[in-house]
């Protein structure tokens, strides 16, 4: 969800201005996607990095990440949305951390759109993470290190609610996934646009499904398998 700093900027407001506009942003693609289907949504809302932000900048966004949790949880209870917050929050201060822990006991039964939010996330430290607890296992003695596979490690890393991408859409014009869900992308395609967060809208997030829907997935095949698969 990248460009609310910009957006301000370019309105001559500041960084903070941008950010609240993104909130709405959200909620208007959170909603398009409980209406057409998707089985899981993810936002990059706050990486591992952004913490190197000027502190104003991060007090704030952590003010507005408790703001929205407040505001907003009860609604997607409502709707049948299921959140979860992916990455350390032991990062985040105590109150936080129980009003995270609290959003997500309430809407952990529901079966519509699953909501992931990435918050003090890494692609990097979500792979370290599960190679640590695959080194425990083998540490004692469950598990030996020659059993640790590709599948393995999915496994592990899948521990979230998490299963392979299929659209990564990155907004702001930057055409990069810094940091973002490194192992799940391995074959996702991706979509960058220029438009701003602030700016992208439901025929923004159309167009980018729509761009998704006339590519050929391959995974290794050729195109001629593909179509014989499609036709069989």
């Amino acid at each position: 969800m990248d460009g609310n700093g910009r957006w301000a900027e370019q309105k001559g407001k500041i960084r903070v201005f941008g950010h609240k506009a993104g909130v709405k942003t959200v909620r208007q693609c959170v909603n398009y996607a409980a209406k057409q289907g998707v089985e899981a949504l993810t936002l990059f809302a706050f990486s591992s990095e952004n913490w190197k932000r000027p502190k104003e900048e991060v007090s704030t966004l952590m003010e507005l990440f408790m703001m929205v949790l407040n505001s907003e949880v009860k609604k997607l209870h409502k709707n049948n949305i299921k959140l979860c917050i992916l990455g350390d929050v032991r990062g985040f201060s105590t109150t936080l951390q129980d009003k995270i822990a609290k959003s997500e006991a309430l809407t952990a039964k529901n079966t519509g759109l699953v909501l992931n939010i990435a918050a003090n996330y890494g692609g990097r430290w979500h792979i370290a993470e599960a190679a640590k607890e695959l080194a425990k296992k083998v540490q004692q003695g469950e598990m030996a290190a020659s059993d640790i596979d590709e599948s393995v490690l999915d496994q592990q890393i899948a521990s979230w609610p998490l299963t392979d991408v299929d659209l990564m859409i990155r907004t702001g014009g930057e055409q990069r996934i810094s940091n973002f869900l490194l192992w799940q992308l391995a074959y996702a395609e991706l979509f960058f646009t220029d438009t701003l967060w602030p700016d992208f809208n439901e025929q923004c997030f159309a167009d980018a499904i729509a761009s998704f829907s006339h590519r050929e997935r391959r995974y290794g095949h050729t195109s001629a398998q593909v179509q014989a698969s499609k036709q069989g």
